[in-house]
């Protein structure tokens, strides 16, 4: 059987609940006003062990925001694929992991 090419061309979507949505863009917001902090810490000459304490406040906050995303992710894409019998999630699982460990 021969695949559409569209079907080839779609990029693979997660559906998220308006809650969810909301919740993950309150937490960027967060992490969006982190930075604009940090850049006022610059433009204020702030001492640079101030700064990098609020950068890895930052950098704890994107890693919290990935491990809910990736925890999802797991839950309902991963799991909804493999019920499917589509194991090749399991490849797109370990590059995933590659990265996040480099």
């Amino acid at each position: 059987m021969e695949i559409n090419k569209c079907d080839k061309k779609r990029k693979k979507k997660t559906y998220r609940s308006v809650e969810e949505k909301k919740l993950l863009n309150n937490r960027l917001n967060r992490i969006e006003g982190q930075i604009r902090g940090v850049k006022k810490m610059l433009d204020e000459d702030v001492y640079c062990n101030d700064v990098l304490i609020q950068l890895s406040a930052i950098e704890n906050s994107l890693k919290s925001l990935s491990n809910q995303i990736l925890e999802n992710h797991l839950y309902k894409c991963v799991a909804y694929d493999l019920e499917k019998g589509n194991f090749e999630v399991i490849d797109e699982l370990i590059s995933l992991f590659k990265r996040f460990n480099n």
